[in-house]
């Protein structure tokens, strides 16, 4: 085949892989919106303690429908447990949430049919609520050297929930997801253009060897929850089995170096051993439930339906304007973020000008902050602070610009070391 037919056949690919989820992912996206909104942090996160079942049923129940991928579940539940949460509550909330979100459940339907999307979440509260109880158990001697402050409570008006449900939901969780978005649609198109199908049935490997091959992938990289799907999509349609597939969506998400180093920093060994292991045998307990116990038609048929090469299909003029309200939307987060890195820059130059001795000016470069959740949580706890009146975080210069009166810079520093982040 030539290079021009292979760039054909991925550029058809790309297009129908986004078509078919743009609808699903739109939706999700508002409904991300709503429960940011409406269902602020500060109201659910008295419900991750008290007793160890309780507070790891109500962390998972909270955690499954979040659109949080590990980059934003790791400072929002390291947040949580800043300001009281236990550590089973904490973990519980930290397996179950990038594992699913009220986004990717939908992308999974759209594209792999409803037995996948039924199973994502029952695997999340599964793993979620046994690993919760668990580190509940293994941890419950260990001494609690905590300090907490004062939450201040913020009221807005109906109006001011409205805008921030677009303004979260279409631009700041975009900005967020974008880009492992479009590398697993990058990477499922490449692969569906490159590799036969039915060319994992032809290396005749076990179910169980193809699970154990993906997650030993799966462990250290970071994929998120949406941009896992069409990847796996993919991978089932050149012949791997659904069981595998399932490890890459649970698995994927849920696990990276950097989630790994930030849990062992803030929550201890214990903790982090808990939340790999019961990741690690959720993921494969499912995927043999679905290769060995379950019809494989469940998790096959669909997709196949869906993404296999049949030259007669085509796109219904709603999914192509999704898919292009959708990249719309992706490049205007991408020009919001830099215009928002520009003014910060700007504010920061016009701080440092306009500063005659009153104010004190600090700018920390600290490692480890990634997107708007790390922002929010590294801003919100320096500002409790009482020396600080301001704090800034600049995610493009990796950065952060905090403004008071007699700074402490160590314990500016131990603040943000405590969220899991490190202070270079």
């Amino acid at each position: 085949m030539e290079i021009q037919q292979y760039i054909t056949i991925f550029l058809s690919d790309f297009v129908k892989i986004l078509s078919e989820m743009s609808p699903y992912l739109l939706l999700g996206f508002f409904f991300a919106g709503l429960l940011y909104a409406f269902i602020p942090q500060k109201k659910i996160e008295r419900y991750f303690n008290g007793k160890p079942f309780k507070s790891s049923v109500l962390a998972s129940i909270f955690g499954i429908p979040l659109p949080l991928c590990s980059c934003g579940v790791i400072p929002t539940g390291t947040a949580f447990y800043k300001n009281g949460a236990s550590k089973g509550g904490t973990v519980s909330f930290l397996i179950s949430t990038p594992q699913t979100g009220v986004d990717s459940i939908l992308a999974t339907f759209s594209l792999m049919g409803l037995p996948f999307a039924i199973i994502r979440p029952l695997a999340a509260l599964f793993t979620g609520v046994t690993g919760g109880l668990i580190t509940s158990v293994s941890t419950q001697n260990e001494p609690d050297n905590r300090t907490f402050q004062e939450q201040t409570k913020e009221h807005k008006s109906f109006s001011k929930k409205l805008a921030d449900v677009f303004r979260y939901g279409f631009v700041e969780f975009i900005q967020d997801i974008s880009k492992w978005l479009v590398i697993g649609l990058i990477l499922a198109a490449i692969i569906s253009a490159l590799i036969p199908n039915e060319f994992f049935v032809l290396l005749n490997m076990p179910p169980i060897v193809q699970m154990l091959l993906i997650l030993v992938v799966s462990i250290p990289l970071y994929i998120c929850a949406t941009g896992s799907i069409p990847l796996t999509a993919v991978l089932i349609i050149k012949g791997i089995s659904p069981g595998a597939a399932f490890v890459l969506l649970m698995a994927g998400p849920a696990t990276n170096a950097a989630t790994i180093t930030m849990i062992g920093k803030v929550l201890g060994k214990k903790s982090l051993l808990t939340y790999l292991a019961t990741i690690i045998v959720g993921a494969l307990g499912f995927g043999l439930i679905i290769d060995y116990v379950l019809p494989t038609q469940w998790f096959t048929d669909i997709t196949h339906q869906h993404l296999g090469h049949n030259h007669n299909d085509h796109l219904n003029w709603w999914q192509i304007t999704s898919g292009i309200v959708l990249i719309a939307l992706i490049i205007n987060g991408y020009i919001q973020k830099y215009i928002k890195t520009s003014h910060e820059s700007n504010r920061e130059n016009k701080v440092s000008n306009l500063n005659t001795g009153k104010m004190e000016i600090k700018t920390i470069n600290v490692e480890g902050m990634t997107c708007n959740h790390c922002k929010a949580n590294v801003e919100t706890n320096l500002k409790q602070l009482a020396f600080v009146q301001n704090a800034t975080v600049n995610l493009a210069d990796k950065c952060v610009i905090v403004e008071g009166d007699q700074l402490e810079v160590n314990t500016i520093r131990q603040t943000i070391d405590s969220l899991g982040y490190k202070v270079l």
